[in-house]
């Protein structure tokens, strides 16, 4: 993979390929098929690989609806925030995410749904009350 960033690119460095690809669609494109097979491969490996039966799994995936991947897992939760503390939560990365399926079709599609502008002990009683539904 590294051969391909620097013949296509001319450069293995994030930030590098950040200023390239934010700006070209097309380049954006391309990186995005070179990389979303092999981190799905990286993930099914990665369930395949547990030891013994797992109650449950969890993998975080950003692009998840975006890739198409939804339908590989029993159950999707979403957790977003208001984008006023995303903002400070991102800095400018969250300007890339105007291209992304908005909160709200995810919210929709999504089994569980979590708006994270509380206390870390709020979130912890989301995940536990996910992980008990689940479990069930």
């Amino acid at each position: 993979m590294r051969v391909a960033l620097e013949e296509r690119l001319g450069t293995t460095d994030r930030a590098g390929i950040a200023a390239i690809v934010f700006r070209d669609p097309e380049q954006l494109a391309w990186l995005e098929a070179l990389l979303h097979p092999r981190v799905r491969r990286e993930y099914l490996a990665w369930l395949d690989g547990l030891d013994g039966p797992a109650d449950v799994a969890v993998i975080e995936i950003p692009l998840l609806y975006e890739t198409g991947g939804e339908a590989l897992f029993d159950a999707v939760v979403v957790v977003t925030a208001p984008e006023d503390v995303r903002r400070v939560r991102a800095g400018e990365r969250l300007e890339r995410s105007a291209r992304l399926i908005p909160d709200g079709e995810k919210v929709r599609r999504a089994d569980y749904a979590y708006v994270n502008d509380g206390s870390i002990a709020d979130l912890e009683a989301f995940v536990a009350e996910v992980l008990d539904r689940e479990r069930a």
